[in-house]
């Protein structure tokens, strides 16, 4: 082989091992992946039952139902739709009616979802960013400002 020829093969090589190494990484990803929804999107993006996602909105007055032992049963709603959660587990301790939830768990159908982690909003001023900007575009939001308020890392101690 020429000088030419092997350094070409050598190129090839190298970018086949690249691709190869991208290919892995990409389908580890797709597995972790969880996107964010509210009930509004869930109906009208027609979600297939057995996906992995987030739901997030305000918990239904009235709908929170607890079940044998741990097993809680509750509403999210953004104003448009309202989606069944069903839950088992530890609730947050800020965990309440009319509260911003994230809920993470698999979609069972269009309107029941089993979910396996409960997020509840940080304290009276925080709600998640995705789930007031959901609010927002069903005209429900209830919070102060335009903007919702997230927590800001520190950069540092003072000295």
């Amino acid at each position: 082989m020429t000088r030419k020829q092997r350094r070409t093969v050598f190129i090839l090589t190298g970018m086949t091992v690249i691709a190869f190494a991208a290919f892995l990484v990409l389908s580890a990803l797709q597995d972790s992946i969880v996107f964010f929804y509210s009930p509004s999107d869930v109906e009208t993006k027609n979600i297939e039952a057995g996906r992995r996602v987030r739901i997030g909105g305000l918990v239904g007055q009235g709908t929170v139902a607890k079940g044998a032992g741990t097993q809680i049963n509750f509403d999210i709603s953004d104003g448009g739709s309202t989606i069944q959660v069903s839950y088992n587990g530890l609730l947050p301790d800020l965990f309440r009616e009319g509260q911003g939830v994230i809920a993470e768990g698999r979609l069972e159908s269009p309107r029941k979802f089993i979910a396996d982690t409960i997020l509840a909003k940080h304290d009276e001023n925080y709600m998640p960013p995705e789930v007031a900007d959901s609010l927002k575009k069903q005209g429900v939001w209830r919070g102060e400002g335009d903007q919702a308020k997230s927590v800001k890392p520190r950069s540092g101690p003072a000295l």
